[in-house]
């Protein structure tokens, strides 16, 4: 029967936490976030740079109807799925990898910056989206210039800060699975040359 030869180690091989392939689950969960994440920043872009650019044009009256429907229409599940989907996958993300401390860093932060977007939607864009539909009939508004100046250029400003913040939550989301990965360990300079030494002898 044969023998390991003395001082080899043969028990078995353990590999760091950080080097283990990530569950599939995990990769879905972070890749649906990113989707999500990246959806609501570019639904922001567009307004930024075509929507509200092209409503500029208009004259007030039809400045105000097209915002109100566009404000109207864009309460729907597709919306709402990416709008609230983003912060929950990406929480959900940042709860699988919570023994990975290099991933789990740019999640939350990733989590941090896009709450901020949220908020601003919840408590700027809404707030001036009602006030535009309580105004009246854009039809029968007796200063519609006034109304429209209460809420175009504050929108429009709100509304290009959250696309910049999705943005850079969408850029965390995309770093994080590269936090953790390790480079290989490179071999020490005089481990080779002794090995080059042996093999010259």
């Amino acid at each position: 029967m044969e023998r390991a030869p003395a001082g080899r180690f043969t028990g078995p091989v353990t590999t760091n936490r950080a080097d283990r392939p990530t569950p599939a689950l995990h990769r879905l969960v972070l890749g649906a976030a990113a989707v999500t994440t990246g959806l609501m920043a570019g639904t922001f872009y567009v307004f930024s740079c075509a929507v509200m650019p092209a409503l500029g044009r208009s004259d007030d009256r039809t400045f105000i109807e097209v915002m109100r429907n566009i404000n109207d229409v864009m309460e729907n599940p597709v919306f709402f799925a990416g709008f609230f989907g983003a912060p929950v996958l990406t929480a959900v993300a940042a709860w699988q990898h919570r023994r990975a401390p290099g991933p789990r860093r740019w999640l939350l932060a990733a989590l941090a910056v896009y709450t901020v977007a949220f908020l601003l939607t919840s408590g700027v864009s809404v707030p001036l989206n009602n006030a535009l539909a309580d105004a009246g009939d854009p039809a029968r508004l007796a200063d519609p210039a006034a109304v429209r100046d209460r809420f175009e250029d504050a929108w429009s400003a709100w509304n290009t800060v959250r696309a910049l913040l999705c943005t850079a939550a969408l850029a965390l989301l995309l770093r994080a699975p590269y936090a953790g990965a390790r480079r290989p360990a490179q071999e020490p300079a005089y481990s080779a040359s002794a090995a080059g030494s042996k093999a010259r002898r």
